[in-house]
């Protein structure tokens, strides 16, 4: 089994897409003003966005995001006029990660775990 992709919803999909675009990801559907989908740059996760009338009150989904270089891609970002509420932060878990919301509010975590994503010391063998 493989994780095809994760859909977020939105207000405005034009604005999300224009931000997720300056976050990297790369457009491969456009049925504009109601859905797109995205290519992540490294490796074979899609992502999409969908029009909503109304926004889920909780935000209980966080989306992950992995760079090779945290502290360059934040800048970076930074630089394109991302904001972020958080400078980078070393966690406990062996990951740096930053933090930061979509136009309508999905939190986001920009991160860096090298192996340690998928095969942190105590891993279940």
């Amino acid at each position: 089994m493989n994780l095809n992709q994760v859909t977020i919803s939105s207000l405005n999909v034009e604005i999300a897409t224009a931000f997720y675009k300056t976050l990297g990801l790369l457009l491969i559907v456009d049925a504009l003003p109601r859905y797109v989908r995205f290519e992540c740059p490294d490796g074979d996760a899609t992502f999409s966005i969908h029009k909503v009338e109304e926004l889920p009150t909780i935000k209980s989904t966080t989306l992950y995001f992995e760079v090779e270089n945290l502290s360059k891609t934040v800048s970076e970002l930074q630089q394109k006029g991302v904001i972020f509420n958080s400078e980078i932060i070393e966690q406990s878990w062996l990951w740096h990660e930053a933090h930061l919301n979509d136009p309508d509010g999905n939190p986001i975590i920009i991160y860096h775990a090298g192996k340690n994503r998928k095969s942190p010391p105590w891993r279940i063998n």
